[in-house]
């Protein structure tokens, strides 16, 4: 007898090896899932886009003549009002040439008056007969020549008082520097930026997109722009302007989105986040643990409606998000998807659920 159990336990190994090594699900023991409900809700990709906060309007100040700046009285990131001296060239060579235009209209002031005298006695003398025709038409050119002489004079003293004046850089609106690119001592050339001054006023909200984008955008939409280190400062704001070139070496155009008169906080140079919804559609939002594939296709398992069986469904996916799939087609309504214990299901086995996810 001791003889003979061993060969009865080997003898009934040897006749079911399948139901030996069968997996869970198929030989009448259910794989435990957790499912969840789908629902179909209105769906909105959202685009996500960072740019900064920059002036409606900046200004490149810089003199009109060439000359060593003598004095700085601004720097970058000063508020400055209309009209604040911001710096000063050397103004000797300009004063010089105030003055000798001062002493030019002098002489000739002095020169008209001569020539006006003249004029009058040769015009007594002419009405008396003692002096000549061509005498009094010679006084009377002087007169002429000496005011035009006075003009010439005059304008050129207005040229080198305005000169005089350019040697000064003034701001031209209220506003805050954002850029300096000369100090004092430097010599600098005429029409060269020195101060570029960022105007008060309205704010732009500035994006690089990718081209390819606009391709899903068939009206200009709203955008919310939040800044980067708190989201809870968010302000609405319209496309304002989008450039109609692409920058050749990122492939981006150049979006600015006016946000009027921003939040103190939204200071320039800011960094900001923008964030524009799609169109609505109805899709199903399914945790990415649901997903799987079949024959290369995205699909999710999906329990049969007396709950011991579940399908491998192909679906069409929308989107992705961060911690969710989003399904565009596949699924209907009240359809029980596979959550948990998916990855070990195969087609005809039978399940018991054990949890709903929540979603």
């Amino acid at each position: 007898m001791k003889l003979l159990l061993p060969l009865i336990v080997a003898w009934s190994f040897s006749l079911s090896p399948t139901l030996a090594n069968e997996p869970p699900g198929v030989a009448g023991r259910p794989l435990a899932v957790k499912i969840i409900t789908a629902r179909l809700v209105p769906y909105a990709e959202t685009l996500a886009l960072t740019g900064e906060i920059k002036a409606r309007t900046s200004s490149q100040l810089s003199f009109r003549l060439s000359g060593r700046i003598t004095e700085r009285f601004f720097d970058i990131g000063d508020h400055v009002k209309k009209d604040d001296l911001l710096a000063r060239l050397d103004p000797n060579q300009q004063q010089a040439d105030v003055a000798n235009a001062e002493a030019a209209l002098a002489a000739a002031e002095a020169g008209a008056r001569q020539a006006t005298s003249a004029y009058d006695r040769q015009k007594v003398l002419l009405d008396k007969g003692f002096t000549t025709q061509s005498a009094f038409d010679a006084a009377t050119k002087a007169v002429r020549t000496t005011s035009g002489t006075v003009d010439a004079a005059k304008a050129t003293l207005d040229i080198a008082r305005a000169n005089l004046a350019y040697t000064e850089l003034r701001a031209d609106a209220d506003g805050i520097i954002t850029a300096r690119n000369a100090d004092a001592g430097e010599v600098v050339a005429a029409a060269r930026p020195i101060f570029v001054v960022a105007s008060d006023g309205p704010r732009d909200a500035v994006f690089d997109v990718y081209e390819q984008l606009f391709l899903s955008l068939t009206s200009l939409p709203n955008v919310t722009v939040s800044l980067v280190k708190d989201s809870s400062v968010t302000v609405p704001g319209k496309v304002r302007e989008i450039s109609p070139t692409v920058e050749t070496r990122t492939g981006t155009v150049r979006v600015k989105v006016d946000i009027g008169n921003a939040p103190t906080a939204m200071n320039l140079g800011a960094p900001v986040a923008g964030r524009i919804n799609g169109r609505e559609t109805p899709a199903v939002l399914l945790p990415a643990s649901a997903l799987n594939e079949s024959d290369g296709v995205a699909a999710v398992w999906v329990v049969s409606a007396d709950g011991t069986k579940a399908e491998l469904r192909p679906i069409g996916i929308a989107a992705y998000t961060t911690d969710k799939i989003v399904v565009g087609s596949g699924l209907t309504d009240g359809d029980r998807v596979v959550t948990s214990g998916g990855k070990l299901l195969r087609p005809g086995a039978t399940v018991e659920i054990v949890g709903e996810t929540a979603p």
